[in-house]
């Protein structure tokens, strides 16, 4: 007797085929991988498959795997993560895409597949710094507009490059670049010599 997960394997294997870059199934959740150039044409499958009929994006985010599994990582470094809900037939599965180029990390955009997707993207870009192109309104969605970098990755620094303040005597918001004077915090102690005693 096939358990539901073996269904929901054997189902991706048969519609996506060569679109199919691997597919891993550990702790009952299903993981697959698709190439870059193969994306689009995947997720249109996996939403319109009568197999599938995955409708509905949950969740995308992306992900900087420069230190990942204590830094023996060998594969691209960015990569944006999907997870699909089918009502349908009641499964999830996460599509994994990774980005070729690690300079400048672009893969498409799904929006015109599911709506949904917009803001999820604009997030990954703005934190993670990752382009999906065919985004009709790819701007910053959490940090400033005028924010240098993306704080997500890996190598951005604790505590940023600059810090912004509003300046009394210019009367404006000013950028400055970030200064941490160190300090001693020392914790206080309470020295009743009744505390706590009734």
């Amino acid at each position: 007797m096939t358990t539901k997960l073996e269904t929901l394997e054997a189902a991706l294997r048969n519609a996506l085929g060569d679109y199919l870059h691997s597919l891993t199934a550990a702790l009952g959740e299903v993981t697959i991988v698709v190439k870059s150039a193969d994306y689009l044409s995947a997720m249109r499958l996996l939403r319109d498959h009568a197999d599938l009929r995955f409708e509905e994006l949950i969740d995308l985010c992306g992900v900087d795997y420069s230190s990942y599994g204590d830094g023996v990582w060998e594969g691209p470094r960015f990569a944006a993560v999907s997870h699909l809900l089918s009502i349908a037939h009641n499964w999830r599965v996460r599509v994994r895409v990774f980005a070729p180029d690690d300079e400048l990390p672009v893969v498409p955009s799904v929006t015109e597949i599911w709506n949904a997707a917009n803001w999820y993207e604009r997030e990954a870009f703005d934190l993670l710094g990752i382009l999906f192109e065919g985004h009709n309104d790819l701007r910053r969605i959490l940090t400033d507009y005028g924010f240098i970098g993306h704080p997500f990755r890996k190598d951005f620094p604790v505590s940023g490059y600059v810090e912004m303040r509003y300046d009394p005597e210019q009367k404006r918001v000013i950028y400055q670049p970030v200064t941490i004077e160190p300090r001693e915090i020392t914790p206080r102690i309470i020295r009743e010599e009744h505390y706590g005693v009734k």
